[in-house]
């Protein structure tokens, strides 16, 4: 059940997405920390999706400068923003979650684990960012490696990143 491996939830964790499944999650139906919650994803899905871009225009039109203008304060920010949403729910969420329905303990479990998963993914996005950052600053000849070495690793963090929201989605919604 390895975030990087992982292509789905087992059945006995998909009960409530089963009789609750996404097409009747309709935000004004639901609670109001759940649609909040659910927001807060798509913001998630949505700047890993911009960084994405970003990188795609880079390696298309070759500005280092521009790439490291805007892509810098980006990847600042979605690491800042998940790291924190993490420390919220496994600290805040998750317990509260487990108290409401105890049957879920399994996959709170599997979403704690994948925390951890995540937390290496934004240290590794981390140290690629600043070399990167650290390239361009210093005109260090290799810059433009720098760039494609962030923006691959960008581009690998999407895939457990995204399982991992769908998978707490489904789990907990």
């Amino acid at each position: 059940m390895a975030l990087a491996s992982r292509s789905g939830l087992p059945p006995e964790m998909r009960y409530l997405v089963e009789s609750f499944p996404r097409d009747r999650w309709v935000r004004s139906d639901l609670d109001q920390t759940a649609a909040f919650w659910l927001q807060m994803h798509d913001g998630f899905r949505n700047h890993q999706r911009h960084m994405d871009d970003l990188v795609e225009r880079w390696r298309t039109d070759g500005d280092l400068i521009v790439l490291h203008r805007q892509l810098i304060p980006a990847l600042q920010s979605f690491l800042q923003h998940l790291d924190g949403h993490h420390r919220i729910e496994s600290g805040h969420y998750f317990p509260a979650l487990r108290a409401m329905e105890p049957r879920i303990d399994r996959g709170i479990d599997l979403l704690d684990r994948d925390h951890d998963a995540v937390h290496e993914t934004l240290e590794a996005l981390f140290r690629h960012g600043m070399a990167f950052h650290q390239a361009v600053v210093g005109k260090a000849p290799d810059a433009a490696d720098q760039a494609h070495r962030l923006g691959d690793r960008i581009a690998g963090a999407a895939h457990p990143l995204l399982r991992h929201l769908d998978d707490e989605e489904d789990i907990i919604i």
